[in-house]
């Protein structure tokens, strides 16, 4: 295309303001390119957000103010398909974990990860999606 002796090139994806734009108005990029930033986010902060000498409380709070923010902006205009639900699901359940840490069972006293439901049933609000 041009505009006053100037041409512009047809491009597959652009990146806007920090949002990805593809020519087909897939949100998938988006979602990959928010969640690699996301972790770039979470490991930059892992030290904290994995000591056992912070409470879960103060955790839970660096979480929703530096690392969900990032992983989260522009979601407004996003429409999600499940998959893309899920994986926004994934990320926030493997944080999460990492939080909490883990868990000894009652039954056999072994320590195993946390469940998705038991993630849930501390702190319910978390889920921004």
């Amino acid at each position: 295309m041009k505009v006053d002796n100037s041409s512009i090139e047809r491009v597959g994806v652009f990146k806007y303001l920090g949002t990805t734009l593809t020519n087909q108005n897939s949100i998938q990029e988006e979602i990959k390119s928010t969640l690699k930033l996301g972790n770039a986010c979470y490991y930059s902060v892992q030290n904290l957000l994995s000591s056992r000498l912070l409470f879960r409380n103060l955790k839970i709070k660096i979480y929703r103010t530096i690392i969900l923010p990032v992983v989260l902006y522009g979601c407004e205009t996003w429409s999600l398909t499940l998959r893309e639900e899920r994986r926004l699901r994934v990320f926030e359940n493997r944080v999460l974990r990492r939080v909490f840490g883990s868990k000894r069972d009652e039954v056999t006293g072994e320590w195993r990860k946390l469940h998705n439901e038991e993630l849930r049933t501390p702190y319910p609000i978390l889920c921004g999606w």
